[in-house]
C-alpha cells in the first residue's frame, strides 16, 4: 500500500501541485490538506481516492503558489473617501496626510475571498486523478518486487518441507530406537507384543503425514492467489496463519533435533512473508 503520487497545472495566475502519499493501514485513513476555496470541492475529490486506493494511510494535499498579480485584500475607496471628508472638518491638512490619517483608520482595506472556477476546478479534478493514477503505478511497481520476495520465500519453506518429508523416516527410527533402550536400560522383563503396540500407539501421535500434507496445499494455494487478478493482501494473510499452523504442529510433534532446525528455517521464512504481506492491498 506504500506510494507515492504527484501531478503539476500550471494556470494562468497560478502553479498547483497535487501530492498524494500512502502508507500501510488497515483501513482507509485520509488526512487531507486543501486551500479554503476547494473545501466545497472536497467531499467529492475523498469518494474518488477511496475509491481508487481502498486502503492505506493517504496524505492528499493541494498546493497553490500564485504567479500572477492579483491580490487577496484591495482597498476600500469609498470608506477610506468618507473619513477624508470627514478629517477635512477637522484638520487643515493636505490631501496627502488626510490620505495617510484615512488609511489607518479601521476597515479601509478589504480581504478578497477567492472563489472557486467551475473551469479551474475541472482541470485541477484532472491532475488530482493523474496524481491518483503515478501512486497505483508506484505501489503496482513495489507489489512486482514484492511477488517475487513471497515466492522465493515459499519456494525456500516448500524446499524444507521436502527436508522434512526426507528425514521422517529416520526420526521414526530414531524414536523407536531410544524407546527399545529407555527400557533395556530399566533392566525389566516387557511383554513384547504390549510394546509393540504401545510403540504404535506412541509413533501415531507423532506422526505428520497430514501436516504434510495440508502444508503442501496451502502454499500451492499462496501461490494460485498471489497469481490471482484481484485485490488478496487479506486472504494471503488468511492463508499464511494456515502455514504457520502447519508448521508449528510439525514443530510439536518433530522430537528431532535436525526436523526442528527445519521448522525453525520454515518459521524464519514465514515471518518474512507475514512482515511484508502488510503492504500487499
Amino acid at each position: 500500500m506504500t506510494g507515492y503520487g504527484k501531478a503539476e497545472l500550471q494556470l494562468p495566475t497560478k502553479k498547483v501541485t497535487i501530492e498524494v502519499k500512502s502508507l500501510n493501514s488497515k483501513n482507509l485513513d485520509l488526512n487531507v490538506r486543501v486551500p479554503s476555496y476547494y473545501r466545497e470541492k472536497e467531499l467529492s475529490f475523498r469518494k474518488n481516492i477511496a475509491s481508487k486506493l481502498i486502503r492505506g494511510k493517504v496524505d492528499f494535499s493541494i498546493f497553490v503558489e500564485s504567479l500572477g498579480e492579483k491580490v487577496s485584500s484591495q482597498l476600500n475607496k469609498e470608506v477610506i473617501t468618507t473619513y477624508i471628508n470627514q478629517l477635512k472638518e477637522v484638520s487643515n491638512a493636505s490631501e496627502l496626510e488626510l490620505l495617510k490619517m484615512a488609511i489607518r483608520l479601521p476597515d479601509t482595506i478589504q480581504s478578497v475571498r477567492e472563489s472557486l472556477d467551475e473551469n479551474e476546478w475541472s482541470q485541477i479534478e484532472n491532475s488530482i486523478n493523474e496524481a491518483i493514477e503515478n501512486l497505483l503505478i508506484y505501489r503496482k511497481d513495489e507489489g512486482a518486487v514484492l511477488k517475487q520476495d513471497f515466492v522465493k520465500r515459499i519456494s525456500i519453506i516448500r524446499e524444507r518441507l521436502e527436508d522434512v518429508i526426507a528425514i521422517d523416516p529416520q526420526r521414526i527410527e530414531n524414536v523407536k530406537i531410544r524407546l527399545q533402550k529407555a527400557i533395556s536400560d530399566l533392566e525389566v522383563k516387557v511383554d513384547e507384543n504390549r510394546f509393540e503396540q504401545e510403540l504404535i500407539y506412541y509413533l501415531e501421535k507423532l506422526d505428520i503425514t497430514e501436516e504434510k500434507v495440508r502444508l503442501k496445499n496451502h502454499l500451492d494455494y499462496f501461490i494460485e492467489e498471489l497469481n490471482s487478478e484481484t485485490s488478496n493482501g487479506k486472504k494471503l494473510g488468511f492463508i499464511s496463519q494456515e502455514i504457520g499452523r502447519e508448521i508449528n504442529t510439525i514443530g510439536s510433534k518433530a522430537n528431532f533435533a535436525d526436523m526442528q532446525k527445519l521448522v525453525v528455517q520454515m518459521k524464519d521464512e514465514l515471518e518474512k512473508i507475514k512482515e511484508q504481506n502488510l503492504n500487499v492491498l
